[in-house]
């Protein structure tokens, strides 16, 4: 099944930050060229420039993050109806609420991130639709960017490598996570081995699967070029062996690449090795 590439450049900062750069700059790298991979194009409406919180969700730019989400689905539905993988470039973790409603019911999302994604409009420093997206997709986030209701059922989703709470912000997220999620995070995976866990998921049934990666995953030893880096996590090996069958599962539907930072990249580098590594575990 081809891969086809299609470009979210959504910045939930509205501030437009290198993540909107990315796909861009992923393109440039090379990765078409390295997965074989078909042009989907880009999402036009997947922009923010809406800087204000909004006093009452408390999320940033919500009515944006309603269009960009509407546009994004009508993309991704349309490439999975052409019997084809998509392959959403972000932009940020945003991109996913617009990815969900293009799925199959009962899909299983597996979600690799260093953070778990589930604050909402009260409990996130920010307001980034970023800090919640995973809430947002399980039915515990803001309505204001969403149509309501989880997405996902949250005993579909594995949550993969994010980093134990350190602060008072992490443990009130950490504390609002459904309990139906299904968590390894970061010490675990590595202490079982990427590769056994990523293997046992993609063996782990046959329902229809969506692959999320966000880059911060990423040991910032390895990757620093992010927004929000975490310490004491998978490095690009360990990220290699966990995501290669997961990838390569024929279940996949598609996957989303988020969260890297071209302003953190300013001699292109570390773009070039995510195009190399996307190539590996990718085409195989």
């Amino acid at each position: 099944m081809r891969w086809v590439v299609v470009d979210a450049p959504l910045d939930s900062s509205g501030a437009g930050r290198g993540e909107q750069r990315a796909p861009d700059a992923l393109r440039r790298a090379g990765l078409l060229d390295a997965l074989a991979a078909d042009d989907g194009g880009r999402v036009d409406e997947a922009w923010l420039r809406d800087r204000v919180r909004d006093p009452a969700s408390g999320v940033i730019g919500a009515a944006g993050l309603r269009r960009a989400g509407a546009a994004i689905t009508a993309r991704v539905a349309a490439v999975l109806a052409d019997g084809r993988r998509p392959l959403v470039l972000g932009g940020d973790c945003a991109i996913l609420p617009g990815i969900c409603p293009a799925l199959p019911p009962a899909s299983v999302l597996w979600f690799v991130d260093a953070h778990p994604d589930f604050l909402d409009g009260v409990t996130s420093p920010t307001g980034e639709a970023a800090d919640m997206d995973l809430a947002v997709v399980t039915g515990h986030g803001p309505a204001a960017i969403s149509s309501g209701g989880a997405l996902l059922d949250p005993s579909r989703v594995h949550l993969l490598g994010h980093r134990p709470p350190t602060d008072e912000s992490s443990t009130v997220e950490a504390a609002r996570i459904d309990p139906a999620i299904h968590q390894v995070p970061a010490p675990e995976l590595l202490r079982r081995g990427a590769g056994a866990v990523g293997a046992g998921l993609a063996a782990d049934g046959d329902a229809p699967a969506w692959l999320h990666l966000d880059l911060d995953v990423v040991d910032p030893r390895d990757l620093p070029a992010v927004t929000y880096p975490e310490p004491d996590g998978p490095r690009w090996a360990d990220l290699i062996a966990l995501v290669t069958p997961l990838a390569r599962a024929d279940r996949l539907l598609g996957m989303s690449v988020t969260d890297l930072n071209t302003d953190e990249d300013p001699d292109g580098r570390h773009t070039r090795r995510v195009v190399e590594v996307l190539a590996e575990v990718l085409r195989g």
